[in-house]
């Protein structure tokens, strides 16, 4: 028997959230099967780091290349992803970029790409039309993230290509709530059972 997947949701932390590191904390899963669960949170940038930084540590192009990046590649935020590995760089992106055998379908509209050839697509094109870059990831042992869920620490919502790209890192937590009706006051930190 198959099990239901949560790749491609949103996990949104509930107050009962007992870890501090994910208080608050929007999750795109971009991996769940009986072999446990990985995701990259979206709402927290790293804010001494911007892509820049990055690519000029990667020395991904020459010197006078990256001066003459245009400034919003260069300032985009970095994201942490989660504590897992946090030196390892991820990429989420639009699927007007796909590499087989690189990248993988999150959703229909959102992939993942985890090498630096979408860095060097990004700086230098042909990129993604929308990115962002995540270093470390968020895991889960076979079976934890169902049981978090079972106590009340995560609630999923569709993943919203907009909310991804579009909105300010700091709306984001809200904007998932509110795209399933709900707001951070009506949240209760007491959970039933039917």
């Amino acid at each position: 028997m198959e099990m239901d997947t949560l790749k491609g949701q949103l996990l949104v932390a509930m107050p009962e959230m007992q870890d501090t590191r994910f208080s608050e904390s929007v999750i795109l899963l971009v991996g769940h099967s009986e072999d446990g669960a990985m995701g990259l949170k979206i709402n927290e940038s790293l804010p001494e780091l911007s892509v820049g930084d990055v690519l000029a540590q990667l020395e991904l192009g020459a010197e006078e290349e990256l001066i003459r990046l245009p400034q919003s590649v260069k300032e985009r935020p970095v994201f942490n992803g989660g504590p897992v590995e946090s030196g390892r760089g991820f990429v989420l992106h639009t699927r007007d970029y796909f590499r087989e055998g690189y990248s993988i379908e999150v959703t229909r509209d959102v992939g993942m790409t985890a090498t630096l050839d979408i860095l060097k697509a990004i700086t230098f094109g042909p990129g993604p039309d929308k990115s962002l870059l995540a270093l470390g990831y968020c895991g889960w042992a076979p079976g934890q993230l169902e049981d978090e869920m079972m106590a009340n620490s995560w609630l999923t919502v569709p993943t919203l290509a907009d909310l991804l790209f579009g909105l300010p890192i700091e709306d984001r937590y809200g904007a998932a709530l509110a795209s399933i009706g709900i707001s951070r006051a009506s949240l209760s930190g007491t959970s039933g059972s039917a």
